[in-house]
């Protein structure tokens, strides 16, 4: 698997209260997850989303080890309730969502997700018609710093905006290297973090309209989860965390959920130096009551 799951010691023992259960891993990513889960308990079966193609093939590519214990639907989890009806699901025993953007596509350069990429794309769905390319050349400043400051939390949102319309001037802006740069030429570097890292954080988010999604997935749980059924959701900003946070507190005032985790679950100093991209994860469970 090219993709290594944050977390998974973790993620298996608040997911799986039914050793026979019936389980959705909305984000299949690299399979790692799932073929954790599949290994340490040998009689679950999984039903995997993913809308990446990358994901889809490496599915093929594996299907063979999965032993027919793994249905793939290649969708974007927000139709998590419509998709598992559609092969005859309607009640699973637990739900797992890894939300962000995997190893694999920030290091495929192809995708346009890193600082040095030669494209300036960002969609997780090639089908999505939307690029960021789309979005920088043709967006007003206004609507480029809104888009900065709401997803990014970039304080330099509007300065950034405007030295991207100046540039445009000179013709279009093809390449992420291009953006940083433009990025870079307003913001100092502060630490260690790329200047640019907000900017694009927020244009990957809006291009494939994260937030939105996660809503989605989240107002749907309730009605797909059988009772004592857990959902595990993984997030990697505050922005991703708080709407995680308040859905689950909403629920739980409802007394829809029992939350399961008062403060969330980080990984440990030893999985961090193992694998980096979980020093900012955090687990936040909850469990659907028989109300």
């Amino acid at each position: 698997m090219y993709h290594i799951s944050v977390m998974p010691l973790e993620v298996s023992s608040y997911l799986v209260n039914k050793l026979d259960g019936l389980y959705v891993d909305c984000t299949f990513g690299g399979g790692g997850h799932t073929s954790y889960l599949l290994d340490k308990f040998p009689n679950i079966k999984i039903i995997a989303f993913d809308w990446d193609e990358d994901a889809s093939n490496q599915f093929v590519e594996n299907k063979k080890d999965f032993d027919n214990r793994v249905t793939f639907i290649r969708d974007n989890f927000k139709n998590i309730k419509q998709a598992l009806s559609n092969i005859d699901v309607y009640k699973v025993d637990g739900i797992l969502a890894d939300i962000g953007v995997s190893s694999k596509q920030f290091d495929d350069l192809s995708r346009g997700f890193s600082f040095n990429a030669n494209v300036l794309d960002m969609r997780m769905d090639i089908r999505n018609p939307l690029t960021a390319k789309e979005v920088i050349n043709t967006y007003s400043s206004k609507d480029l710093a809104d888009i900065f400051y709401k997803y990014g939390q970039e304080y330099r949102s509007r300065q950034i905006a405007d030295a991207i319309c100046v540039r445009r001037q000179r013709g279009l802006i093809n390449t992420a290297i291009e953006l940083r740069d433009i990025v870079c030429s307003v913001k100092r570097q502060e630490g260690k973090v790329n200047p640019a890292t907000k900017v694009f954080q927020a244009l990957r988010i809006f291009v494939n309209d994260e937030l939105s999604n996660l809503d989605n997935l989240l107002l749907n749980i309730p009605e797909v989860l059988n009772p004592y059924g857990r959902a595990v959701v993984i997030s990697f900003h505050s922005l991703e965390d708080r709407i995680v946070k308040l859905n689950f507190k909403q629920n739980a005032d409802n007394k829809i959920y029992k939350i399961l985790t008062k403060k969330v679950v980080t990984a440990s100093d030893e999985e961090i130096k193992r694998n980096p991209r979980s020093r900012s994860a955090k687990i936040r469970v909850c469990e659907k009551t028989d109300a």
